[in-house]
C-alpha cells in the first residue's frame, strides 16, 4: 500500500502516574462539544443555557449505561461465559441507540424537574448529540475497532494482527468504518441545524429527524462491518434495528411535516410555480 491510515500502537497515553484512555477521552471531548452547542441552541430558543450542563449531568451517565446495556444485549455471544467483561466499558463497546433512548428518558425527568418543554429541549439536543457522536467515534480509532471489510483504497485503515478477525489475518488495510460514521455524523449536524431553521418542523420533530438521518448512515456502515456480532436471518441485528428506526422516524416526520404545512403555505407554493 502506497497510502493508508496508520492505527495507534496503544489505546492509552501514559502521563506519569496517570494513564489516559483515549476511548474515554474522545467521549469526554464529544460531551464537552455537545454541551457547548446545546447551550448555544438553548439560548436561541429562550432557554437558560445553564441547563445544557445541568442536562448533561443527567444524560451522560444514563446514556453510557444505556449504550452499554444495548451493546451487551445485541452482542451477547461475545460476553457469554465472560459476563464480567460486560462492565469493562473502557475496552470499548457502546450501542448508541441504547444510549440515546436512556438519555431521552433522563432528559424527560430533568425537564419535569425544571419545568422545561421537553420538545423544545430535544430540538436543542438533537444536533448536539450528533456532534458528540462525530467526535466520540474517534475513540474507536484508538481501540482499533469499528472497521469494515478489507480495502485497497488510499484511506484504508491499518489494523494490527491481533485486532483482525481470524479469517482476515492476511489482510492489512480495512474500511475505516469509524471515520465514515464520524463524517456522516458531521453531515447530520449540518442538516439538522439547517432543517431547524426552515420552520417546517413542529417542536420536537428535529430529534425524530436525527433518528432518520443517523439510521441512513448507520445502515450502510453496518453493512461494511466484519466484527463479530449477533445475527438474525443472516443479517446483523443492528441492521434490522436501524431499519425499523428509520421507517418509524420517516413516517413520523412525513406526517409531522404534512400537518405543519398551513393552507397559506400551499397556496403560496402553487402561486410561485
Amino acid at each position: 500500500m502506497l497510502m493508508s491510515i496508520p492505527s495507534p500502537n496503544s489505546g492509552s497515553i501514559d502521563l506519569g502516574p496517570i494513564t489516559l484512555r483515549m476511548y474515554g477521552f474522545m467521549i469526554a471531548l464529544g460531551v464537552i462539544a455537545a454541551v457547548w452547542l446545546m447551550g448555544k441552541r438553548f439560548m436561541s430558543k429562550g432557554i437558560n443555557p445553564d441547563h445544557a450542563s445541568g442536562l448533561a449531568m443527567w444524560i451522560v451517565p444514563a446514556g453510557i449505561i444505556g449504550a452499554r446495556v444495548y451493546h451487551v444485549i445485541t452482542d451477547w455471544k461475545r460476553f457469554e461465559g465472560n459476563w464480567d467483561e460486560a462492565i469493562q466499558i473502557w475496552n470499548g463497546g457502546l450501542g448508541i441507540l441504547g444510549g440515546v433512548l436512556f438519555g431521552i428518558g433522563a432528559a424527560f425527568l430533568y425537564c419535569r424537574k425544571h419545568d422545561l418543554d421537553i420538545k423544545e429541549v430535544m430540538d436543542g439536543v438533537a444536533p448536539a448529540l450528533a456532534l458528540a457522536q462525530c467526535i466520540g467515534r474517534w475513540g474507536n480509532y484508538f481501540n482499533q475497532e469499528l472497521f469494515g471489510r478489507p480495502t485497497n483504497l488510499p484511506w484504508g485503515l491499518e489494523i494490527g494482527q491481533r485486532k483482525r478477525p481470524i479469517e482476515y489475518a492476511a489482510e492489512d488495510t480495512f474500511h475505516p468504518a469509524f471515520l465514515y460514521e464520524s463524517l456522516w455524523n458531521a453531515l447530520v449536524v449540518f442538516m439538522l441545524i439547517k432543517l431547524g431553521k426552515t420552520g417546517r418542523l413542529s417542536s420536537g420533530l428535529l430529534m425524530v429527524a436525527y433518528f432518520a438521518f443517523y439510521s441512513i448512515g448507520r445502515l450502510w456502515i453496518e453493512a461494511l462491518r466484519i466484527d463479530e456480532a449477533s445475527n438474525l436471518a443472516g443479517l446483523r441485528i443492528n441492521i434490522w434495528v436501524f431499519t425499523v428506526v428509520f421507517i418509524v422516524s420517516a413516517v413520523i416526520l412525513f406526517v409531522g411535516v404534512r400537518r405543519n404545512i398551513t393552507p397559506n403555505q400551499v397556496v403560496n407554493s402553487n402561486a410561485a410555480e
